[in-house]
C-alpha cells in the first residue's frame, strides 16, 4: 500500500469515527418496544435480540429495544394495528400479512416462489423490495428490514403424508392470509385461519389436525408435543417484515432514524444466517420425536399443478406487471 492509499484509508477511518461520534451526540434516550408472536428462540426474536444489542452498543446505551415475544402484546393482526396507531413502536411478522394493508404484499405468499433464502435476499434488499416498502408509509408503517423465517412445512396428528391425496380432509391451520387459505383448500384440506397464539391449544384440543410452519417455529413453539407427523414440502418461503410505527418514526431525529436503519441492516445479515442454521438444527431435533417424511418431486409437481389457479388469481389481484417484474428479477439471478 502506498502513502496516498494509506492517507486515504486513515482519512476515511477518521471521518467514520467523527461521524459516529456526531451521530451519537445527537441521539436522545429512547426505549422502544417490539412485538413478535414467535416464542423465545424463534428466528425473529433472536434477530430482535441482536438488533437490541447493536442499538445499545452503537448509541452508547441511549436507544433501548425491549422485546415482547410469544404474542404477549397481541397476535399479528392486533400488533400491526397497534404499530399503526403508535401504541407499539415495532413489530416483525410474515410480510404476506401486510396484504390486508397493501394488496401487492400478497406476492410474498405465492407458493413455490423462491428456491432458497439466498435467492430471496437480493430481491428483498434491492429495487423490488424497496418498491413494496415504499407503499407502506401511507398506511402508517415503515419497513425497516426484511428478515427470514424460512420455508414452511406441514405437520399433523392424523397420518403420514406421502402423497398429495393424503392432505384431503385435514383441518390445517394457516396464517390469516387469503393466499394461504385458498392454497390449502385447493390441496383438499380444510384451511382454518388462526392466530399463532392459539395454535398450540387448537392442536392440543383437536380443534385442528395440523398446521404449517418452518422447522424452527415447530420446535420453539413446541408443536412437536401435540403433532406426530412432519412433512417436508417447502411449499412457501417466508420473508419477515420488520415494521416501525410511522407515528413514532416521525418524532425521531434523522440521526436516530439512521442509527436504527444501520443497526437493523447489520442485524439482518446476522439474522438470516442464524435462521438458516436454526432450520437445520431444528429439523434434526424434531426427528427425535416426530415421524418425518419428504414429499418426492413428483408429488411436489402435483401440488404445483393444484395451486396454479391460486397463483393466477392473486397474480391478477396484485398486478401482472408486478409479477412479471419479480419473475424477471428471479430469472436474472438464476442465470448468474
Amino acid at each position: 500500500m502506498n502513502m496516498k492509499q494509506t492517507t486515504r484509508h486513515v482519512s476515511a477511518a477518521l471521518f467514520t469515527v467523527c461521524c459516529a461520534t456526531a451521530v451519537q451526540a445527537q441521539v436522545n434516550a429512547h426505549t422502544f418496544r417490539i412485538a413478535i408472536t414467535g416464542a423465545p428462540g424463534h428466528p425473529s426474536v433472536m434477530g430482535a435480540e441482536k438488533w437490541a444489542e447493536l442499538l445499545r452498543e452503537k448509541s452508547d446505551g441511549k436507544l433501548i429495544l425491549k422485546i415482547f415475544p410469544s404474542g404477549v402484546l397481541g397476535a399479528d393482526v392486533q400488533a400491526l394495528s397497534s404499530v399503526q396507531g403508535g401504541t407499539i413502536d415495532f413489530t416483525a411478522m410474515n410480510s404476506g400479512i401486510l396484504q390486508t394493508q397493501v394488496k401487492e404484499f400478497a406476492i410474498f405468499d405465492f407458493p413455490f416462489l423462491f428456491e432458497s433464502g439466498k435467492e430471496a435476499d437480493p430481491i428483498l434488499d434491492g429495487a423490488f423490495g424497496r418498491k413494496l416498502a415504499d407503499l407502506l408509509p401511507a398506511k402508517g408503517l415503515i419497513n425497516v428490514a426484511f428478515w427470514e423465517l424460512g420455508f414452511r412445512q406441514i405437520t399433523n396428528s392424523k397420518r403420514m403424508l406421502s402423497k398429495v391425496e393424503d392432505i384431503n380432509g385435514l383441518k390445517i391451520r394457516v396464517i390469516q392470509s387469503p393466499v394461504y387459505i385458498d392454497t390449502f383448500n385447493a390441496l383438499g384440506a380444510n384451511a382454518v385461519p388462526m392466530p399463532m397464539t392459539e395454535v398450540y391449544t387448537g392442536l392440543e384440543q383437536k380443534i385442528i389436525d395440523g398446521q404449517e410452519n418452518p422447522f424452527s417455529v415447530v420446535e420453539t413453539s413446541k408443536l412437536n408435543e401435540v403433532q406426530k407427523y412432519l412433512t417436508v414440502s417447502n411449499h412457501m418461503y417466508n420473508p419477515q417484515s420488520v415494521l416501525a410505527s410511522k407515528k413514532k418514526w416521525d418524532t425521531l431525529t434523522k440521526d436516530e432514524q439512521n442509527l436504527l436503519m444501520a443497526t437493523a441492516a447489520e442485524a439482518t445479515k446476522w439474522q438470516r444466517e442464524n435462521a438458516r442454521k436454526l432450520a437445520e438444527e431444528s429439523l434434526n431435533n424434531l426427528k427425535k420425536t416426530m415421524t418425518v417424511t419428504v414429499l418426492p418431486p413428483d408429488e411436489i409437481a402435483k401440488i404445483r399443478t393444484k395451486v396454479r389457479p391460486v397463483i393466477d388469481k392473486f397474480a391478477a389481484s396484485v398486478g401482472p406487471e408486478l409479477v412479471k417484474e419479480l419473475q424477471e428479477e428471479l430469472e436474472k439471478g438464476r442465470k448468474k
